[in-house]
């Protein structure tokens, strides 16, 4: 018979700087699923976690575990090409979600399936889930079945965690948000694999982001969560590529769902892409196309990607995903019609002129927190309506009064402290200041294998 397990002697065990047995982590998770381990035990384990780290081998011991607790995605029948089933994620950064939605349809267009299962917004950063969930009528859960119908026909589908995939990481999240042990490396790599591995892809492009717009500040903190996403993805079987990316500015011109929605429709339409941005959908895409065995090389990925923006097919991927997962079918042609606005709109002024030096993505994240445009606990409401657009970035020029950015209101009492906040956190000087490469390094499994 086996012994009875305590969930108890198991947290105490992690909290000892001890190694937890495959087995222990497995029955823990599947305790989380019966409702025998509480959310207090939960919060206690990912705190000892945090503190004491987790071996290599207990992180994909969890994560196998977490992808386990529900049913994993079968892409049988499909006529999908496995090759062609890749996925892609990020380490979060202010702004940076939408970098989903622009990427999602464009390899799409380019024969890639991408099943994607997101998460809502942590601390200063939103979610593509959030994004998502902003347009009317979409169904961020859907069932299963739909989900595959949905990648199945429009080539991808962004969603978030279901009842049935990956059931025991939502559990996990939730705690993990109002704990602070968002940044434990070994539960951030279990999180995100988990739900990965739950969609039966065959390969993962992911961004490791550092810098005020992360929650990873310095380069070395990403270098480690690559490394442990890498490891863990080897031993899972998975091929994986991950990308060291400078978030220390906000990622792309807005911030708030409907607001950032719109900027992924204006990029993949061709009226606006901002140079940053660009960079790195087309690094990431490109490694993705590589990966799917649909490139032959990084140069003729990016002609491929350049090709399926020019004739529209990017966009229209779009409108199929949406319209697959119960959204409006014209929400690219008639944006304003299903994204509402807001009744104010309001510039921030410079308060003098010169160059910008620094932007603290971080505090302008907060300040849009405090607008509703993010949350302060996991039960808050996002307003979807909200936040900023046309931010400046590091390198502008700007004169006196000239706009930072827009700031997009419910009333004008939210103006102040907004805008205060906005300025506190870009730093303007007379001198130049170069702009940054937005890919600062490259980690993956195929540099492990040889």
């Amino acid at each position: 018979m086996e012994p009875v397990f305590l969930p108890a002697q198991f947290i105490r065990t992690k909290r000892n700087r001890q190694s937890l047995a495959p087995t222990d982590i497995r029955r823990f998770v599947e305790g989380i699923g019966r409702g025998d381990v509480s959310e207090g035990q939960i919060a206690a384990f990912a705190m000892a976690a945090f503190l004491n780290g987790m071996a290599p081998e207990e992180t994909a011991a969890l994560t196998l575990a977490m992808r386990d607790s529900g049913e994993v995605v079968d892409w049988t029948g499909t006529g999908i090409d496995p090759a062609t089933i890749i996925d892609k994620h990020s380490s979060g950064g202010t702004g940076d979600e939408k970098v989903s939605l622009i990427l999602a349809p464009l390899v799409a267009a380019c024969g890639v399936h991408m099943p994607m299962i997101s998460a809502r917004g942590l601390g200063h950063t939103g979610g593509e889930v959030d994004l998502m969930e902003a347009i009317p009528g979409c169904d961020i859960a859907p069932p299963t079945a739909v989900f595959r119908d949905a990648v199945t026909k429009a080539g991808a589908a962004i969603i978030g965690p279901t009842p049935t995939l990956a059931p025991a990481d939502a559990a996990i999240y939730y705690v993990r948000d109002v704990t602070a042990t968002v940044e434990s490396v070994p539960l951030i790599t279990s999180s995100i694999l988990s739900k990965k591995l739950a969609a039966g892809i065959s390969g993962l492009v992911m961004s490791v982001n550092y810098g005020s717009g992360a929650f990873m500040p310095r380069t070395a903190e990403a270098e480690e969560l690559a490394n442990s996403l890498v490891s863990v993805a080897r031993r899972a079987g998975l091929p994986m590529v991950t990308l060291i990316v400078d978030m220390d500015e906000v990622m792309g011109d807005a911030i708030g769902s409907r607001l950032q929605v719109r900027e992924a429709i204006d990029f993949l339409g061709g009226r606006h892409q901002d140079p940053r941005m660009r960079q790195l959908v087309f690094s990431l895409s490109a490694e993705i196309l590589v990966m799917a065995r649909l490139a032959a090389s990084t140069q003729d990925a990016l002609d491929t990607l350049e090709a399926r923006l020019s004739d529209g097919s990017a966009l229209d991927r779009f409108r199929r995903m949406v319209a697959a997962l119960g959204g409006p079918g014209d929400i690219t042609a008639d944006p304003d019609h299903h994204l509402e606005t807001v009744p104010v709109i309001l510039a921030v002024p410079a308060p003098s002129g010169g160059f910008v030096q620094t932007v603290d993505a971080f505090a302008v994240g907060l300040a849009m927190v405090a607008l509703g445009a993010g949350r302060k606990l996991p039960t808050d409401q996002i307003d979807n309506g909200v936040g900023l657009t046309g931010m400046v970035h590091v390198g502008d020029t700007v004169i006196p009064g000239a706009a930072l950015c827009h700031l997009h209101l419910r009333s004008e009492a939210q103006f102040e402290a907004a805008a205060q906040a906005i300025i506190a956190a870009v730093t303007i000087g007379p001198d130049p200041v170069p702009r940054r490469p937005v890919v600062m390094g490259r980690i993956s499994t195929f540099d492990l294998e040889t």
